[in-house]
């Protein structure tokens, strides 16, 4: 992962050190060094660190995705070899530190902030919990009086996660009636309370799907229950309407470019090429979508004379092959690539999507699809899915056409328009949903979610950090690939490792922890209780 923060909590920097005696140090108040910081700084920090970028060289949630995979390993490489995980209790702390700094300026309890820090709680617990297992959660945000936290269950994390989001939805709803705007520096929603409480309540219906295999094993969690209060009482728990209502992370130029644009293009665009499990599906559903985000292979289309808007001419490579090997048929231009115009020209490309309107439907979709509502209607939510997604690549769900952009061989500036090719694209909605059987919705039946959580994956590219992965490794759909260059035996890894500091610092919780998941052991193919 990119960066680990260590699970022991360290107390913010902010924070004096108590004394029994006053020196002159505790008297002078250093003016370059504020004692308090406003909420919203806070709360802009939190944002910040709530974001899942697309894929740099350093972060691996579309390798582990299988979606755009490395070709040459001095870069980076396919391989399952999980390490530690990357945690979140410093962003934890500054969420405490937001929620008191927004009472020092005298506002109520009940602010937005407070609201707010009850949504991060639940969204920071769940992400370390999907990661990990079992993890400190009661005891986390205790400072200097609790240096070794003890575990909770992965279960606790979700039951009190759950709580927590149930209690975010009521603050912003009695905020909103207020009609509170004290929130600032919201780089989401722009201080839209409304539109936070919508994604407060898309956020739980993704948790509750994340819990399906606990669905008729675990009463306690009353899953389909939760799932169905918020879907039948839409004013209650308002949920996203589109994709305006997307939770996503905007990037704006000159200050904060995409991951990928025209200033690293020749570090990046030939060192990746695109995966066999994301093309392969794209081009089994002969879905436009191909078009928008990746290039036909040059191969087939210039000595093989294909043409470039066949779905015939998009090839990925499998994610098990050695590199060596795929180094060498990318270096032969066997494979399609990321399409350059989307993703290199500029700087800004698309938002990053954290919580958005299509994987919601499909979740809902899903959630229709095992029996959590009755009366629902599966179908409509899934075809709302699928839509949505057309509407964030620009291709008209309607019907029509659209415009493709194919960067010319032989070309050097992937700024340049006069270096692509330009080709329009019918698309018949009718002739892509109504008369394919493979898209078409079976019904509320195993190929019928087979198929929710296929146009799930295609909808993700890019998208949502490692939530694709998550929904493999809970229901093995779409089907991922191992070999030689996936590692780890030819498995998927089902977990990370603990930071090395818990075994240290904090070793009789941990090993605690081991032991009533693992056998003992820290084992990134140990099944956590989410999944059993």
């Amino acid at each position: 992962m990119k960066k680990i923060i260590y699970l022991l909590v360290p107390v913010l920097m902010l924070l004096g050190t108590a004394g029994c005696k006053k020196s002159f140090s505790d008297l002078y108040q250093n003016p370059n060094k504020p004692a308090s910081v406003p909420p919203y700084i806070l709360f802009n920090g939190v944002l910040n660190n709530l974001a899942d970028l697309p894929n740099t060289n350093s972060n691996g949630a579309e390798i582990w995705g299988q979606y755009y995979i490395f070709n040459y390993d001095y870069y980076g490489n396919n391989r399952y070899d999980f390490g530690a995980a990357t945690t979140f209790y410093n962003t934890l702390e500054n969420v405490v530190r937001m929620e008191q700094e927004a009472i020092k300026l005298g506002v109520s309890p009940n602010n937005p902030y407070s609201a707010l820090g009850k949504f991060f709680r639940a969204y920071f617990f769940i992400k370390m919990s999907m990661q990990l297992g079992d993890i400190p959660m009661t005891q986390a945000l205790a400072g200097l009086t609790n240096l070794t936290p003890a575990y909770d269950a992965q279960k606790k994390v979700f039951q009190q996660s759950l709580l927590l989001l149930d209690s975010a939805n009521t603050a912003l709803a009695n905020l909103i009636t207020a009609k509170d705007n004290s929130l600032a520096g919201d780089i989401y929603f722009n201080n839209d309370l409304k539109k936070w409480q919508k994604a407060v309540n898309t956020f739980t219906i993704r948790t509750l799907v994340s819990l399906s295999k606990k669905a008729t094993s675990d009463a306690d969690l009353n899953l389909a229950q939760q799932f169905a209060n918020i879907l039948n009482n839409p004013s209650k728990y308002p949920i996203m309407q589109d994709g305006s209502d997307n939770l996503q992370y905007n990037f704006v130029a000159p200050s904060n470019f995409y991951p990928d644009n025209a200033n690293n293009f020749g570090q990046n665009g030939s060192r990746r090429n695109m995966s066999a499990t994301h093309i392969g599906l794209l081009t089994q559903l002969n879905d436009p979508r191909v078009f928008i985000v990746a290039e036909p292979c040059r191969y087939l289309v210039d000595t093989l004379h294909q043409s470039p808007t066949s779905v015939a001419s998009f090839v990925g490579a499998d994610p098990g092959l050695d590199l060596g090997i795929m180094y060498n048929n990318a270096g032969l231009q066997r494979y399609s690539f990321l399409n350059r115009k989307r993703y290199f020209s500029g700087y800004t490309a698309e938002p990053a999507i954290q919580l958005g309107y299509p994987e919601m439907c499909f979740n809902i979709a899903e959630g229709i699809n095992r029996g959590w509502l009755s009366g629902g209607n599966a179908e409509a939510w899934y075809t709302a899915g699928i839509k949505a997604s057309m509407d964030f690549y620009g291709i008209p769900s309607a019907g029509g056409a659209f415009t493709a952009y194919f960067y010319r061989p032989g070309s050097t500036d992937v700024t340049s328009n006069s270096n692509y090719d330009t080709y329009s694209i019918p698309f018949d909605w009718t002739a892509y949903y109504t008369n394919q059987t493979l898209v078409k919705y079976h019904g509320n039946d195993s190929t019928g979610l087979t198929q929710i959580l296929k146009q799930k994956y295609l909808s993700l590219f890019r998208q949502t950090g490692l939530e694709s992965y998550y929904t493999y490794r809970r229901t093995g759909i779409p089907a991922f690939t191992t070999g030689a260059g996936t590692g780890n035996s030819n498995r998927i890894a089902m977990r990370f490792k603990y930071p090395g500091s818990e075994s240290a610092a904090n070793t009789k919780n941990y090993q605690a922890a081991l032991q009533s998941q693992y056998s003992g052991n820290d084992d990134i193919n140990a099944v956590m209780w989410i999944l059993k």
